[in-house]
């Protein structure tokens, strides 16, 4: 697991009883809320400053021959803000997950949920993907839609969205950790239901 601050899709994922061990999480961030809650729990918790390292590439290198030393099957960003160098991203190549704040390919980058409200569209989400050097724009794995309510602001809209993700991340995981997987031609599909990848919220 990466994450930079309190890793609420990290808890998410640790508490929902998948078939996996998290063998460690890892932050650029020594002070993230993260790794307290993580140490609380017996897991490994390690932090490396990035703001120590002269470049993305250095620090990068550095951050993956940690992950190696733990051999994890699947690297998961769980609120991890930093973006990634494409050395670091071919090295784990196919077993790097992240989740985004919107309905990919729509709202890459930051501010998903006030760029949302802005352009007026009536429904939102989140995006889990495979993480490609094409920034947010990585194959899909499964996404999950919330209406958008007339009175909403982004901190409104980011909480229950926030809501889907904390569904979909574990989903997909546990997808990846049964083999279930099947990148063909940038599409993802589940090799026995191609017809599940998409939650919508059950909210009037």
């Amino acid at each position: 697991m990466l994450l930079s601050g309190r890793g609420s899709n990290f808890q998410a994922i640790a508490e929902a009883r998948l078939p996996i061990e998290i063998v460690a999480v890892i932050s650029n961030r020594p002070q993230a809320a993260g790794l307290a809650w993580a140490r609380e729990r017996g897991l490994t918790a390690v932090a490396f400053d990035h703001t120590d390292h002269a470049d993305r590439e250095a620090f990068d290198a550095l951050l993956a021959d940690e992950i190696e030393r733990h051999r994890p099957d699947l690297v998961v960003l769980a609120g991890y803000m930093r973006i990634l160098s494409p050395a670091f991203i071919a090295r784990f190549e196919g077993r790097l997950l992240n989740i985004h704040p919107s309905l990919l390919p729509m709202f890459p980058g930051l501010k998903t949920h006030e760029r949302a409200l802005a352009e007026g569209v009536k429904v939102h989400g989140c995006t889990v993907h495979f993480v490609t050097a094409d920034l947010d724009h990585g194959p899909i794995v499964i996404q999950a839609a919330v209406p958008v309510r007339a009175d909403d602001t982004p901190a409104t809209l980011a909480a229950r969205v926030l809501q889907q993700e904390h569904r979909v991340y574990p989903q997909a995981v546990r997808w990846f950790a049964e083999g279930r997987l099947e990148i063909n031609r940038g599409r993802v599909n589940l090799k026995d239901d191609s017809t599940s990848q998409s939650v919508f919220s059950t909210e009037g």
